[in-house]
């Protein structure tokens, strides 16, 4: 297996990054032409404003990334518990998948407004959001990893009258591993999306990047809005490399013959 330095895993990402820089300058400098410096930023002036302004950019990603992250927490801890008890109590499960499904297709946004009702102003509403929007993909993705456990597997452990806990343990959470990183690799870059939209629409916070990008926009400065989604599209990366890395590394360990 290839590794992430050999060229030609990165080659071609690197490639269309530089066909998408060169696209947007030209873009926008035939835009600037016209007159119409309103729709796209050059590339410079973005640049120009990461470099003179870094710690206002670092500050506002930590608190975007720490509410996504908490966010994760939340919905991901609650998500894995119910997969859990679902797996074990099919008429459970018969029960509580159509209210999640409800919950799902119900925009997001609709509850911000509620929770800055209930919870006040500040975190607490941002983590909320960021919650409900990972709970439902790690729900039924390990609810799926759960009950995919190896049949021959299973009945050799129910032969040996191993308990409900026992098979879950030895062999159905492990055999669920797999899953579970794929819902966080999906999850993980979803959450800073969540917490971007909480802070749309939640307010009563004066960071975040989501924050930094309502001003901007509000003030039609558009190089900080690019930055600002620049940082987001790097957080989303950053954090889909360290679920691949932690992956490798658990399913080496844990499942071996899974990966």
């Amino acid at each position: 297996m290839r590794r992430w330095w050999h060229p030609a895993i990165w080659a071609p990402a690197v490639v269309a990054l530089l066909v998408l820089a060169v696209v947007w300058q030209l873009v926008a400098a035939r835009l600037v032409e016209r007159g119409q410096t309103y729709l796209l930023p050059l590339p410079a002036d973005v640049v120009a404003e990461l470099v003179g302004s870094p710690g206002t950019y670092l500050s506002d990603a930590w608190t975007t990334l720490s509410t996504a992250l908490l966010g994760v927490l939340l919905g991901g801890v609650l998500a894995a518990v119910l997969a859990v008890l679902l797996s074990e109590v099919p008429l459970l499960a018969r029960a509580i998948l159509p209210l999640a499904v409800v919950l799902n297709t119900t925009p997001v946004v609709a509850f911000a407004p509620a929770l800055v009702v209930a919870f006040g102003f500040g975190r607490t509403p941002k983590v909320l959001v960021t919650a409900v929007v990972v709970f439902f993909p790690v729900l039924v993705t390990l609810l799926q990893g759960l009950r995919a456990a190896p049949p021959d597997a299973l009945m050799v452990l129910r032969s040996l009258r191993a308990s409900r806990a026992e098979v879950l343990l030895r062999l159905r959470l492990p055999s669920a591993l797999p899953a579970l990183f794929t819902a966080l690799r999906v999850v993980l870059p979803l959450s800073v999306v969540g917490a971007v939209v909480a802070e749309f629409v939640a307010a009563g916070s004066s960071s975040g990047l989501g924050t930094l990008i309502t001003t901007s926009a509000a003030n039609y400065q558009l190089a900080p809005v690019y930055a600002a989604i620049i940082v987001l599209a790097v957080m989303g990366v950053a954090l889909l490399g360290v679920v691949v890395a932690v992956e490798r590394r658990v399913l080496a360990r844990y499942a071996p013959g899974r990966r």
